[in-house]
């Protein structure tokens, strides 16, 4: 059975408990998503603790956000634990993105465009200019344009980043939430189907299936669901 394009975000208090989480939706979901917080506390080790056997890919998820020669360094040291997707922020601009790009070269580089927990009147207080769906195609152009092969957006602007960059970069969404879950600390948040049907390629979900009292049950459940959603070639 082919995964689920699912990201599961292991947002967990330990390293134990995320090894555990990881073994149990595997079999479901085509992607492990490392947070900062999970890095930061265990390091390069969290990597193989959630690899395991299964080769399942790894989103790394660091949100890399500094002048072009640091982010080089840091793309370059984390690219030898073999992450599938690296994330570094749109809004460091075009060298910094070229810079990870050329220091990661089998990674996946995914910039960040405008943080799903981001409301329109929070732009407005940091002086971005919105509305949301502007500053994201703005951003998307521009990291496309400096080598970025994927984007992070959320669903609510996945159409219109797809209009913009065409079908050969990868859209990752973050403030997946299915039917009847709460939007917790998420201000634009649609359905796994939605975001699908919109144009996305990966779903980051995280509480909704390590939160649930069986997380591989949660994750088989939407992910039979998206599998219903995707035509068999």
């Amino acid at each position: 059975m082919t995964p689920a394009p699912i990201a599961v975000a292991l947002d967990a208090p330990d390293l134990e408990t995320a090894a555990r989480w990881a073994a149990l939706v595997t079999p479901h979901v085509s992607t492990i998503k490392v947070g900062l917080e999970l890095y930061l506390r265990y390091g390069p080790d969290v990597i193989a603790s959630v690899r395991g056997a299964s080769g399942v890919n790894i989103f790394l998820d660091l949100k890399l956000h500094d002048i072009p020669n640091t982010v080089a360094g840091a793309a370059k040291a984390v690219a030898r634990l073999r992450p599938t997707i690296l994330t570094v922020h749109a809004a460091g601009g075009p060298a910094m993105i070229r810079a990870a790009v050329e220091s990661a070269p089998n990674t996946r580089i995914a910039a960040v465009t405008l943080l799903t927990s981001l409301s329109e009147a929070d732009l407005d207080r940091i002086g971005l200019a919105g509305p949301a769906i502007d500053a994201v195609r703005r951003l998307a152009v521009l990291a496309v344009g400096a080598g970025a092969r994927a984007l992070v957006c959320s669903p609510r602007e996945v159409a219109a980043v797809r209009a913009e960059v065409g079908p050969d970069v990868m859209l990752i969404t973050p403030g997946v939430r299915p039917d009847g879950a709460a939007s917790q600390d998420q201000a634009r948040v649609a359905t796994p189907e939605q975001a699908l049907a919109d144009g996305a390629d990966l779903l980051v979900i995280g509480r909704p299936i390590t939160g649930a009292a069986d997380p591989g049950a949660a994750a088989a459940t939407i992910a039979a669901a998206l599998r219903r959603m995707i035509p068999t070639p």
